[in-house]
């Protein structure tokens, strides 16, 4: 039987997605929950700077639509995804070409549209020559590519995580998968989903970002990455979360904390980077980290003047810093104030001197335009800002340690945002069957109060 000196059910310790999500399904359940951040706002690494009106991401994390958990979270019914245009624009030898729309979306496709890839590919002569200058070839290569598109879309994580597993560039040449739709496509496309230029990820979790690009569309959060983690936090119960507190040190039953004392409870998950976690649970594996450089600018030309539209423009050729750009006013107009552009773009890996400068050149030949009088907004460095997910990669790593406490995260999952959330519905089903949801000692009191600062 619980002491009355028990104040909580439940300490989550990082107000991060996984952590805010997994206080919304204790919550849920009845169960009396206190979130603690050391940061003075919720986030994490979703994070967002607000400069003279613009709202520019800091690592800028590409989303899908398709994600599961993104519509299981009853705090991100007020979320809206602002959609890429279908597929992504390669730039390659100074020509762009669009790619990548699987061969079941679009509104002609369906059975229709899977037969006119059918009739394409049997109507092709043999040897027909490639599309010069286009990264993934002419017609009959657009009709392939799409149709492989489609196969993955339909077919069930089951089977893609029962593949053999490898480094992602070793299992694309194993597969036979024609050399220029590799480079021409698949390794900018998988750069961008991963953050891993060197496709040295799993190839199950590759085979993953396929799945959930080829089921979906890339998209971003209306207003900037940190309105996914401000929703979830504002459709809490008011007084769970709890910003600017330290947690020192963590047990099964408390934890401490530099300015509020000791806070007493049932179980403790830790929801914070793998880094921060590993300070506070020495043992806990650190993975190697993916460093992104994004830097936003702004142009006087109007949105109109940039052929790009709405898409995701890829280099194919590596050319130069950049891995990929938008015109992400375009996409998210709440991104930029009215009349004002915005661009941004990520540099994978450690970032070059001078990288403003440099991503400027390369911009001008991706863009066809002059970058020379475009403003620069903010050029966002994140040393570790993804967890790499080399092979052997344990995409459902344990989030119980033991029985009270817990860990979650997009180190425990997969590196996306779809995995930290994951990570935290794994972690509070093992809180809530442990507990044996019984259901909060503290049900009928009001959301709980932190010690007063000394």
């Amino acid at each position: 039987m619980l002491e009355p000196a028990y104040q909580v059910d439940v300490v989550i310790v990082g107000a991060g997605i996984a952590g805010l999500s997994a206080a919304h399904r204790l919550t849920s359940a009845g169960i009396t929950t206190a979130v603690l951040e050391a940061a003075p706002c919720v986030g994490g690494r979703m994070s967002t700077e607000k400069v003279d009106g613009f709202r520019l991401d800091r690592i800028g994390q590409l989303l899908s639509t398709s994600y599961p958990e993104l519509g299981l979270i009853p705090g991100l019914d007020a979320l809206t995804l602002r959609r890429f245009a279908p597929g992504v624009l390669l730039h390659h030898d100074g020509r762009t070409q669009r790619a990548g729309e699987p061969a079941a979306a679009g509104s002609a496709r369906g059975a229709r549209g899977a037969l006119h890839v059918v009739r394409a590919l049997a109507s092709a002569p043999r040897g027909t020559a490639a599309t010069p200058g286009a990264p993934v070839g002419g017609a009959v290569d657009q009709a392939r590519l799409g149709a492989a598109l489609g196969r993955i879309a339909a077919t069930p994580v089951e089977r893609l995580l029962a593949r053999p597993e490898m480094p992602a560039a070793q299992a694309l040449a194993q597969r036979g998968v024609p050399a220029r739709t590799v480079d021409g496509f698949l390794r900018p496309l998988l750069a961008a989903l991963l953050c891993d230029p060197g496709l040295t990820t799993s190839s199950r979790c590759a085979d993953l970002a396929l799945h959930a690009f080829a089921s979906g569309r890339l998209c971003v959060p209306e207003g900037g990455a940190e309105m996914l983690p401000e929703l979830l936090a504002r459709a809490l119960p008011p007084g769970t979360v709890h910003t600017g507190v330290r947690v020192t040190s963590v047990a099964t039953t408390s934890v401490a904390t530099a300015e509020h004392g000791e806070v007493r409870c049932r179980a403790v998950l830790l929801a914070t980077d793998a880094r921060a976690a590993a300070e506070l649970l020495p043992g806990l594996r650190v993975p190697d980290f993916h460093p992104v450089t994004v830097v936003h600018h702004t142009a006087d030309d109007p949105a109109a003047a940039f052929p790009t539209g709405s898409s995701l423009l890829l280099d194919a050729d590596r050319g130069g810093p950049v891995a990929h750009t938008a015109v992400l006013s375009n996409v998210d107009p709440s991104r930029a104030p009215a009349g004002r552009v915005l661009i941004s773009s990520t540099v994978l890996g450690s970032p070059p001197e001078g990288v403003d400068t440099a991503v400027r050149i390369h911009l001008s030949r991706l863009y066809g335009t002059s970058t020379r009088r475009w403003e620069t907004l903010a050029v966002h460095h994140t040393p570790e800002a993804v967890p790499a997910m080399r092979p052997p990669h344990d995409l459902r790593r344990p989030v119980r340690l033991l029985a009270g406490l817990y860990v979650c995260g997009d180190h425990r999952d997969t590196s996306t945002v779809q995995g930290a959330l994951h990570s935290a519905h794994r972690a509070a089903s093992a809180i809530l069957a442990d507990l044996g949801a019984a259901g909060s000692m503290h049900s009928a009191e009001p959301a709980p109060t932190l010690p007063r600062a000394a």
